[in-house]
C-alpha cells in the first residue's frame, strides 16, 4: 500500500501510479513547443488524465542537457495558468516541476499545485526547503550530479548505487530538520542527470535497494537516450517500446510511480502486469 500525503488528506494507492507529463516549453527533448501555448497544454492535460493519469506533471523550464535557463517571472507566466485550469477543470493530482521557490509557491497557493517536483533535491534555491516545508506539501527528491548545464560532461562514480544512497540519506535528514515530514518525501534517482549509460543500467537494475528509505520511488526514463543506446533508435518519440519495457523492470524492483509522455501505453501495460503477476489492478 502506498500512501500519498497531501495538505489535507491521504490518498492510499494499492498499484504504482502514472504520472503524464505536460511541458509548457519551447525546448524539451522530445516535445518541446508542442504546448507552450496555455490552451493547448490544459488539452494536452485532458488526454493524459482520459488516459489514465493519477498525476500530471507541469514544467516551465527544460532541464535536459543544455537547456536554456529561465527566469522566475517567465516561468510563472508559463505554468501558473495551465496548473490553475487543470485544477479548475479535472480532480486530478498535479505536480508542478520547478526547483525555484517563487515558483513552487504560486504554484501551490495560487494555482492549486499538489505536489512539488524538484530536481535539485532542494538545493538549487536557498530557500526552497523552508518554501516546502510551510507549503505542507509532497515534495520529490530527486538526484542529480551537477546542474543541468554540466551534468552530462563526464560524470564519475566510484558505486553509482551506494553515491545516491547516501545523497538521499544526507537529503532525507536535512529536509526532515528543517521540518519537512519524512511521509511528504518521494524519492527519484535521477535516471539521465549526471549520470553515463552504464550508471542508468545498474541504477534500474539494483533499484530495490532504494526501498530501504520506506519513501515512494519515481522513476522518469521516459523516452531517454539512453533507451535508445540499446536499441539504435535515435527519435525521442519512437522509443515507446524501450520505456514500457524500461518502466515495467522498474516497478518490478519497486518503482511506485512511472513518469511518461505517453500515458495511455503506460496504463495499458500496467494492466497486463497486474494481470500476469499478483500486483493490484490498474
Amino acid at each position: 500500500m502506498m500512501r500519498i500525503f497531501l495538505k489535507s488528506r491521504i490518498i492510499e494507492y494499492s498499484r504504482p501510479l502514472v504520472m503524464g507529463i505536460v511541458n509548457v516549453t519551447p525546448d524539451s527533448f522530445s516535445d518541446g513547443g508542442k504546448f507552450i501555448n496555455p490552451e493547448d497544454a490544459v488539452r494536452q492535460a485532458e488526454l493524459l488524465i482520459n488516459d489514465g493519469a493519477d498525476i500530471i506533471d507541469v514544467g516551465g523550464e527544460s532541464t535536459r542537457p543544455g537547456a536554456q535557463k529561465v527566469g522566475i517571472d517567465e516561468e510563472m507566466d508559463r505554468v501558473i495558468p495551465v496548473i490553475e485550469k487543470i485544477k479548475e477543470e479535472f480532480p486530478v493530482l498535479v505536480s508542478v516541476d520547478t526547483y525555484k521557490d517563487r515558483v513552487a509557491r504560486a504554484a501551490v497557493l495560487e494555482a492549486g499545485a499538489d505536489i512539488v517536483n524538484d530536481i535539485s533535491g532542494l538545493r538549487f534555491t536557498d530557500q526552497m526547503v523552508t518554501t516546502i516545508a510551510e507549503l505542507d506539501v509532497p515534495v520529490i527528491l530527486m538526484h542529480i550530479k551537477g546542474t543541468p548545464d554540466n551534468m552530462q560532461k563526464d560524470p564519475i562514480y566510484q558505486d553509482v548505487i551506494s553515491e545516491i544512497k547516501q545523497y538521499f540519506r544526507d537529503r532525507i535528514n536535512f529536509v526532515f530538520a528543517k521540518g519537512i515530514k519524512k511521509e511528504k518525501i518521494i524519492i527519484d534517482p535521477g535516471i539521465g542527470f549526471g549520470k553515463r549509460f552504464e550508471d542508468n543500467v545498474e541504477i534500474i537494475r539494483r533499484l530495490a535497494e532504494f526501498k530501504q528509505f520506506d519513501c515512494p520511488i519515481l522513476m522518469g526514463l521516459s523516452r531517454k537516450t539512453f533507451l535508445g543506446t540499446i536499441t539504435g533508435e535515435k527519435i525521442p518519440i519512437d522509443r515507446e517500446a524501450e520505456t514500457i519495457t524500461a518502466n515495467i523492470v522498474s516497478i518490478l524492483n519497486g518503482a511506485s510511480i512511472i513518469r511518461v509522455h505517453n500515458v495511455k501505453n503506460a496504463v495499458k501495460s500496467l494492466k497486463i502486469l497486474s494481470n500476469l503477476t499478483e500486483m493490484s489492478p490498474v
